[in-house]
């Protein structure tokens, strides 16, 4: 395997997204899927599921979350240094029901310094407009490749 130096932007992207795949457990049981990665981006789906809707018959807001929360994830890990979540928040625009199939797609608005800001969109099948997550990244000690072969 080559080391992250050697790679380009997108192939690094990708690089991050497969290591941190293989060991992201909770993403995977969930049923997510990558639509694909970027530097900076990262777009995820998921279809509900009847152990996923609350009383109301709708997507309990805890799993969209969590669909926000990976893609902001795999986002904000994609230049081969350990990123993690400092602070998140998400505004419920429409409920989403069984069956639906949700994407977020993450996009990177700000990364200086160890901070960054990422704007993840949540929709539904038809487009609409489910959920906005805002999160915000802190890099910490560690890289998800080889710096140096």
């Amino acid at each position: 395997m080559n080391d992250a130096a050697s790679l380009s932007p997108q192939a690094l992207a990708e690089a991050c997204a497969k290591a941190m795949w293989e060991d992201d457990n909770a993403t995977r049981h969930l049923g997510m899927e990558i639509v694909s990665v970027a530097p900076g981006e990262a777009v995820i789906a998921m279809t509900i599921t009847d152990a996923m809707t609350n009383g109301h018959g709708t997507c309990h807001g805890g799993y969209i979350f969590t669909l926000a929360d990976s893609a902001f994830a795999f986002a904000c890990n994609t230049y081969n240094q350990r990123t993690v979540a400092q602070h998140c928040s998400v505004t419920y625009i429409a409920p989403a029901f069984k069956g639906d199939r949700l994407t977020a797609t993450a996009r990177e608005q700000s990364r200086r310094g160890r901070g960054g800001i990422y704007d993840i969109r949540i929709t539904n099948q038809e487009g609409e407009h489910v959920a906005e997550f805002r999160g915000h990244s802190r890099t910490v000690k560690g890289t998800h490749l080889p710096e140096q072969g």
